[in-house]
């Protein structure tokens, strides 16, 4: 049996293509083609004892026992894909007639490069690891069904990682870019929605796809993805994106656990620098209208003020826990900032180049860095 394959850069973004991932739970939640949907052939339990049969016993008796685990939950499987009811009576001969051509042996599907025209208006593109036989069992069984038009994702994910590897390589060491710089609380994440909003596709939002600020405190009321996903994420971006300049926040070389390709880290360090800053207490109330909105908040922040009391020296200890405990999150943030955020940040951009510098707290803010925008390759840094 003879069945279609398409790339991933062949059908990305096309109208009407569904990416259907056939990974287990843990193999997608690591990361995944953005837009795809999850439905697992096999749990991660059942994906573990598969592969502990195929180490410790053969590749028969790990293929018996996964088509009985799939048979198990195959209408739920299939509904899943199909959005739709489906009744035994669809699939169980047509799965036993496949069941043994599986058993057969490894030639009994093959797969080929699809037939379709460029952008299909309607396609569902299976993927497993790499493209082998998950995906290529349930593309065929979709097929004898009379469901379609379906078709295996060449290489699997494997093939979309190298896709996604070398968009993250691409990207131009000089890319023009203007760096939002200042300490912590200044707004640059809320400058950079402003913008967005204002210039849609003008923006790299490197925290809000990491999501982590950046910060010890960085992943309250948020979930850090792994660097796969990272990458998955600005690699889709990127794809979004305008004509540059592009406004994005001056990072470190990691956001959270998120390392930053080398060639944009490169082209951050680059482009136009310009500092926001604003008065302490504004940036206090920044930093609450940022964290305290999140109803975990507090106890996950109780959780990490001791290490924050530590480095900043015996006589915090406790101090700041009281504080937050007391509802005092006004004296917690201020304290944080003048006396551990602010000079840490001083010894990170001690000496940095500035283009300009504007103030976050008045109005006017985004007119300005869209007005510097505007100047385009005319910016460059000065003492």
């Amino acid at each position: 049996m003879r069945l279609p394959s398409v790339r991933f850069e062949e059908v990305r973004g096309s109208a009407g293509v569904e990416f259907i991932d056939l990974r287990s739970p843990r193999e997608f939640a690591r990361d995944h083609i953005p837009g795809s949907r999850s439905h697992p052939l096999l749990d991660d339990q059942g994906r573990a004892a598969v592969g502990l049969l195929y180490h410790k016993d053969s590749h028969r008796a790990a293929l018996d026992h996964g088509l009985d685990l799939v048979e198990k939950g195959l209408g739920s499987l299939l509904g899943g894909i199909l959005d739709r009811e489906v009744s035994t009576l669809e699939w169980e001969e047509v799965f036993g007639a496949l069941a043994r051509r599986l058993k057969g042996g490894a030639t009994a599907i093959k797969v080929e490069p699809a037939a379709f025209p460029p952008s299909p208006e309607s396609l569902k593109v299976l993927s497993c690891w790499r493209g082998g036989m998950r995906s290529a069992s349930v593309t065929a069984l979709l097929s004898l069904m009379g469901e379609g038009p379906v078709a295996v994702l060449k290489g699997g994910y494997k093939s979309y990682r190298a896709w996604v590897m070398a968009r993250m390589v691409a990207i131009p060491h000089d890319l023009p870019l203007i760096v939002l710089r200042g300490p912590t609380g200044a707004g640059k994440t809320r400058a950079l929605a402003a913008l967005e909003e204002a210039l849609p596709g003008s923006t790299l939002d490197l925290e809000g796809l990491a999501q982590h600020r950046s910060s010890i405190l960085g992943d309250i009321g948020m979930s850090p993805v792994s660097q796969p996903a990272f990458e998955s994420a600005l690699a889709a971006r990127l794809e979004e994106m305008e004509e540059p300049p592009w406004f994005i926040e001056g990072e470190s070389r990691k956001v959270g656990d998120s390392q930053i390709p080398s060639p944009l880290f490169e082209a951050m360090g680059k482009g136009a620098q310009v500092q926001l800053d604003a008065p302490l207490e504004w940036r206090a109330a920044t930093l609450g209208r940022e964290y305290l909105s999140f109803p975990q908040a507090r106890g996950e922040m109780a959780e990490r003020l001791p290490f924050l009391e530590a480095r900043m020296g015996r006589e915090w200890n406790g101090r700041l826990t009281r504080w937050l405990s007391d509802g005092k999150w006004r004296e917690v943030a201020e304290t944080l900032l003048e006396h551990y955020y602010d000079p840490l940040y001083s010894r990170h951009d001690a000496g940095r180049l500035l283009t300009e510098t504007l103030r976050s707290d008045h109005p006017g803010l985004v007119e300005s860095l869209i007005s510097l925008r505007e100047q385009g390759a005319a910016i460059a840094p000065t003492v």
